[in-house]
């Protein structure tokens, strides 16, 4: 895929069209990626902010490579903590990962004049049948007459 994008020019049009899938499908795998992430360190700040103001010594336990084991407050406060710094180094990592795709997208969508017909297609058809409606404010149920 590498030597593709960069050594190599595509040969036809669903060579392109392949391409272009490929990299749409990777955007969205760090989309999907980041997001699970991202879900991961708020499940690790409310257990941060659940056992921060209880006494150190207190019984907890941890979930460690499937075995649930028994700790004090004092031992996993730090790892859970230390865990979700690195969580978010990787969200942050991923976030670049991101936006260097979309920009190769952009790129990629410029050099080969790459348009999608089908959301231009929902946008002319929407524009001139729902115009009147589609203010940006709901107010009630749909199809009031005014």
């Amino acid at each position: 895929m590498a030597n593709a994008e960069g050594g190599k020019e595509p040969i036809n049009e669903q060579a392109v069209a392949n391409m272009y899938a490929s990299m749409r499908s990777e955007l969205n795998q760090i989309y999907s990626k980041i997001t699970e992430l991202e879900m991961e360190v708020s499940e690790h700040t409310l257990v941060i902010n659940a056992i921060q103001p209880l006494d150190q010594s207190r019984r907890c336990y941890r979930m460690i490579g499937g075995v649930l084991v028994e700790r004090t407050i004092k031992e996993v406060l730090p790892a859970v903590q230390r865990n979700k710094d690195g969580l978010e180094e990787v969200v942050a990592r991923l976030n670049e990962a991101l936006e260097k795709k979309k920009k190769e997208i952009t790129e990629f969508e410029a050099k080969y004049k790459i348009r999608i017909r089908k959301a231009d297609a929902e946008v002319k058809d929407e524009s001139g049948r729902k115009e009147g409606s589609a203010q940006g404010v709901l107010v009630g149920p749909a199809g009031g007459s005014e």
